[in-house]
């Protein structure tokens, strides 16, 4: 039921390492469709819809979650897949996967936890996100977890962007030393594409950065100007717009034409080879690259460093470890369905789980009820 005309290299159904755990199934989907279809059901990738990137949920209904961004990546990652001839059913399984295992409130949570355990294991997003499709989602009557193809568990724990720097302990199985499948190499890609456009486009609306500010950046400038070329006389709220999918598709052109190129100069004809390449091969033109890290870097220094961004991190900070602590000493305080977990997994991981599943509302009213006393209970 796949598509017949899938590259040599792509991945596919019939050549699948298979499941952890034998099941028989009410229908004939393909390995990666069905997937795909268990992670939008289950319960971590609805909490996306409260978990916020830059902006924190309750700052305004515009800005991107976790759940709209996984969507946008699903969304390039899967037409950059099509136009490769890869598995856009796996592909956009990974997309949709690659953030579940992220913590409230962005980066600054991840950070928080991997401190707060770092006599624990640690914290690391992607070990979540695996933990979360192998242990925490309880759904189904005869295992634990999604029991998802190993090829969608390999890339949601080989998914790599500038801030991911987890390490291969424990994860031999997956094969450290190997590439994964091209599919899983467009999602890094496809989520650097997204969050940087998105990024842009949030950070306007809120006034963060400027349209003068985005001019002395060339991938921007370029690309504004040509769109000034196409639609003179534009609002600059369409012209924004436009700008910015503009964008998006001179990023996913360059990323398939360069891609194509490699896989022609390597002689990749099979996915063993794709295993073996000393780098990815899926990547930009080193000309792209440069112009995209500038934008990457102003993002960093002019976004992600803004005064009012850095207030919600210190609060965020604040809260996570308060409700860390708090849970340490007062264990009784979870529910009694994770605390029945301690002897099993040990009290920190309990609760770093309980930490990590919660939603930046959930988070914040979780502060309220235990530390503000007129707040219910």
């Amino acid at each position: 039921m796949e598509r017949p005309d899938l590259a040599s290299f792509a991945a596919r159904s019939q050549t699948s390492r298979g499941r952890r755990h034998p099941e028989n199934f009410k229908d004939d989907r393909p390995v990666f469709e069905r997937d795909r279809d268990r992670i939008i059901h289950c319960a971590a990738f609805r909490r996306l819809e409260y978990k916020t990137q830059v902006f924190v949920n309750h700052e305004g209904d515009y800005y991107r979650t976790r759940l709209t961004h996984s969507l946008e990546v699903a969304q390039i990652a899967r037409g950059t897949a099509r136009r490769l001839n890869l598995n856009e059913d796996l592909t956009e399984a990974l997309a949709l996967a690659h953030d579940l295992g992220h913590t409230p409130f962005g980066h600054t949570g991840e950070d928080v936890l991997n401190r707060l355990m770092k006599d624990y294991g640690g914290f690391e997003h992607n070990r979540q996100s695996l933990r979360i499709v192998e242990l925490l989602e309880e759904r189904y009557p005869d295992f634990n977890g999604l029991n998802l193809a190993w090829e969608t568990r390999e890339g949601i724990i080989k998914h790599s962007s500038d801030y991911d720097h987890g390490d291969a302990t424990g994860l031999e199985e997956y094969l450290p030393g190997a590439r994964p499948t091209l599919e899983a190499q467009i999602i890094d890609l496809a989520d650097e594409i997204a969050y940087n456009n998105h990024d842009i486009d949030d950070g306007l609306k809120a006034g963060f950065i400027s349209l003068d500010e985005l001019a002395g950046i060339d991938l921007w400038h370029e690309t504004f100007l040509r769109v000034t070329e196409l639609h003179p006389g534009l609002s600059e709220e369409r012209h924004i717009y436009q700008t910015i999918s503009h964008l998006i598709g001179m990023l996913i052109s360059d990323l398939v034409d360069e891609t194509g190129n490699i896989i022609q100069e390597q002689g990749i004809e099979n996915l063993s080879q794709v295993h073996s390449q000393e780098d990815r091969i899926v990547r930009f033109s080193s000309a792209m690259a440069e112009k995209n890290r500038e934008l990457k870097t102003f993002l960093y220094s002019r976004l992600y460093r803004h005064y009012k961004v850095e207030r919600m991190r210190v609060k965020a900070e604040r809260f996570l470890t308060l409700l860390f602590e708090n849970y340490l000493d007062n264990p009784s305080l979870l529910p009694t369905s994770y605390q029945e977990k301690f002897e099993e997994h040990g009290r920190e991981r309990v609760i770093c789980d309980y930490l990590a599943g919660m939603t930046d509302r959930y988070a914040l009213d979780e502060y309220k009820r235990l530390f503000e006393p007129y707040e219910r209970v």
